[in-house]
């Protein structure tokens, strides 16, 4: 899964942050965890190592000190197969952090996850989140999956200075930055760096793009019919997403390096571009997270200054405020006072706040204050997360694993002979009438 794979490349990028000494004030990280001492032990299993384990080693230590139960962590890179297993063989965790809804939903079809909203006060759940976070969480009527952290996709970054210098003012809609883009190319410059790398996991960068492409162009109703495999990969619909996203990758004006840089570069080194002098390409476009990697390789960069975004261009405007999401979904497999205790904590915007502060992470809890996002570009990542009406998750994280893995590879074939889209398009259709 994408959300796996940089999840465990941020946990070595960001370097550790303060973490805000916080005092006994709701949103502040150090606040008390609700309810009283229950005691006992509590199992949790995650991905999480390097940075992101400190953070939620830090966001534990109140609330095992509040309830007196101690929490046992155990960390995985295939926690989709571990899960599997420990579940079929009637030996769960009492909780797990999963990245993204697609195998969530597939427990809870199998009754293996308690409904939360028994746990839960949904009153002031529905109060701190969207309805379309809780949406993403929720299988057959119950909630069964909560946001512990997320990251927004799609973002467009740049050098404001840069910009500035060619006298770009920031595209509003698709057709302003396609403009842009055919302006520079046109002055012999080259508008966009793109990465495509990920060891196994190769192409995955793609599908963000063409994810952020087709909500923008049809809505979250038939993004939702694409991803469940119900709108076929040789549909109008796809064609024109795929051709959309070739204005910029099937036109070697419009990318640095040519076909060969975007295939063998890796997602967290493409922006580089961006930073040389002179400048070797004018936008980049990936997640929030990439401010991680950005403060890594530049440490001398100044956040807001020397390197800014703004969020994926509206194309049809009924769809002007689409925000596609990645995250981490947290689940209750046994149903404990240990794990009840744990659920309601994890879910208010104190626990939330550890990750906004030390991790670059995203919260969907919308009462975590901005003082708990440690800088101008992640306040700013914040208020558009939080300014979103239409709220949908990564797509091909939502896929069977046959389609998804499909997915990554026909997107390096895409860029390597865009002139063969329509074969690529069977290709993928015919994996999806196989693996739905």
């Amino acid at each position: 899964m994408k959300k796996l794979i940089t999840a465990l490349v941020l946990a070595a990028a960001v370097p550790l942050l303060v973490f805000a000494a916080g005092t006994p004030e709701s949103g502040s990280p150090g606040a008390a965890p609700p309810g009283g001492q229950v005691g006992g032990t509590l199992s949790v299993l995650a991905v999480w190592g390097g940075q992101e384990l400190e953070v939620f080693k830090e966001m534990v230590k109140p609330f095992e000190q509040q309830t007196g139960i101690k929490v046992q962590y155990e960390g995985t890179r295939d926690i989709n197969a571990v899960l599997t297993t420990r579940v079929q063989a009637g030996n769960p965790p009492d909780i797990a952090v999963l990245p993204g809804p697609g195998q969530m939903a597939q427990f809870a079809k199998e009754g293996k996850l308690v409904d939360l909203s028994t746990v839960l006060d949904m009153t002031a759940i529905h109060d701190q989140y969207a309805q379309g976070w809780l949406d993403m969480g929720t299988v057959d009527g119950k909630l069964v999956g909560v946001f512990a952290k997320v990251a927004i996709k799609g973002l467009i970054w740049y050098d404001p200075k840069v910009l500035k210098s060619v006298s770009i003012d920031i595209p509003s809609t698709w057709d302003q930055l396609m403009q842009t883009s055919t302006r520079l190319a046109g002055q012999g410059k080259t508008p966009w760096t793109v990465g495509l790398e990920s060891g196994a996991a190769s192409g995955w960068p793609g599908t963000d793009w063409l994810e952020n492409i087709f909500l923008r162009l049809y809505g979250p109703e038939k993004y939702k019919s694409w991803y469940e495999g119900k709108l076929a990969w040789t549909s109008p619909e796809m064609k024109k997403t795929w051709e959309t996203w070739g204005q910029i990758v099937a036109n070697p004006k419009m990318i640095y390096g040519g076909k060969q840089y975007v295939l063998s570069t890796n997602f967290g080194q493409a922006e580089a571009p961006l930073f040389d002098n002179p400048p070797e390409a004018y936008f980049h476009m990936q997640a929030s997270f990439l401010q991680g990697f950005i403060a890594k390789q530049f440490p001398n960069l100044k956040a807001g200054e020397d390197y800014d975004f703004f969020g994926f261009p509206p194309i049809d405007p009924k769809y002007s405020k689409s925000l596609e999401a990645g995250g981490d979904l947290v689940g209750m497999f046994n149903d404990t006072p240990q794990a009840r205790a744990f659920i309601k904590y994890l879910t208010t915007p104190q626990a939330q706040s550890y990750w906004t502060s030390g991790s670059g992470a995203l919260s969907a809890n919308r009462k975590v204050s901005m003082v708990f996002y440690p800088d101008v570009l992640s306040k700013t990542a914040a208020r558009i997360l939080q300014g979103a009406e239409i709220v949908v998750f990564d797509a091909s994280d939502m896929m069977p694993n046959q389609m998804n893995n499909q997915f990554w590879s026909q997107i390096l074939n895409y860029v390597q002979d865009p002139g063969k889209l329509d074969s690529i398009l069977q290709s993928l259709e015919k994996t999806r009438q196989q693996s739905y």
